[in-house]
């Protein structure tokens, strides 16, 4: 599959998706590991990949969260079944080219190109023993203070709405008894605190401001997959407790085939900017 085939792939069955009411990016499941990896490596994947390979083990009803390439598989003694199809995602990498200057010598450049690859769920191998994680009991919300207060945001409650006030660098959220469960309130605020990460002292997005512009609706598509990532990082279930942008959503996706994937990726900045655990990068991915 050609990479701009496979960006108009992936964007046609979250635009999908979205129509039917349903965010992919919404983990709907458990799982002894929350994110996928790849089960050679150990390495997890990043970006737009997660919401590719949580959404097919949706549809598909994957219980793995480990995936291998098929020549990792055999090398691992495993074999792919007859009749399964692999999943295509995509990594960047990084390629040296040479462009002419302007006394007509050659300048070696980097450039980033996408390319893609296949991977297969374990549940679609034989011969590999899946992993049995050890469960640790811990109080996700004790953590998820902790990305919170760790954060150093400026954080006031009050109201009954939540949004982060770019001109004065805060966040605002309903008090914590107008929340229906914790989990809400916490899920809230992540996607609050994600929307802060881009501020310029920061991470520097360019947030939109203007209600129902593009920009506007792709720092809230970044915002909500940000704190999806964190939600399953921490453990939490809630859902984000105010206005639903799927109709701006789709207008985006429908218009750029490679919105989702830009979002994804600034969404996985935000999540390792503000759990420090590891450092966003386009480099290639471990396959």
């Amino acid at each position: 599959m050609h990479i701009n085939e496979l960006y108009k792939a992936v964007t046609a069955s979250i635009v999908a998706d979205l129509e039917r009411g349903v965010k992919p990016w919404q983990k709907p499941w458990d799982a002894d590991e929350p994110f996928p990896a790849n089960y050679s490596t150990g390495q997890r994947y990043r970006g737009i990949n997660i919401l590719i390979l949580w959404a097919q083990s949706q549809r598909v009803g994957f219980t793995s969260t480990q995936w291998l390439t098929y020549r990792q598989a055999a090398a691992l003694g495993g074999q792919v079944r007859k009749g399964e199809h692999g999943t295509h995602c995509v990594f960047y990498k990084p390629v040296s080219v040479e462009t002419v200057g302007e006394e007509d010598e050659t300048e070696p450049k980097v450039r980033v190109v996408a390319r893609e690859f296949v991977v297969f769920n374990l549940d679609q191998i034989d011969g590999i023993a899946k992993p049995q994680a050890e469960r640790v009991d811990w109080n996700a919300h004790d953590a998820a203070e902790e990305v919170l207060s760790g954060s150093g945001a400026k954080i006031r409650h009050g109201g009954t709405r939540a949004y982060y006030r770019s001109a004065e660098d805060r966040i605002q959220l309903p008090g914590r008894a107008r929340f229906t469960n914790a989990d809400d309130y916490y899920a809230t605020a992540l996607h609050e605190l994600v929307h802060w990460t881009g501020h310029e002292s920061r991470l520097a997005r360019k947030l939109g401001n203007r209600f129902g512009s593009d920009a506007y609706a792709m720092e809230e598509l970044i915002a909500e997959i940000g704190s999806a990532f964190l939600t399953t990082y921490l453990g939490i279930t809630g859902e984000v407790q105010h206005a639903s942008y799927i109709d701006s959503w789709l207008t985006v996706l429908k218009r750029d085939t490679k919105a989702v994937f830009s979002a994804a990726a600034q969404a996985e900045k935000a999540f390792a900017f503000l759990t420090e655990s590891e450092t966003a990068s386009t480099e290639a991915e471990a396959a």
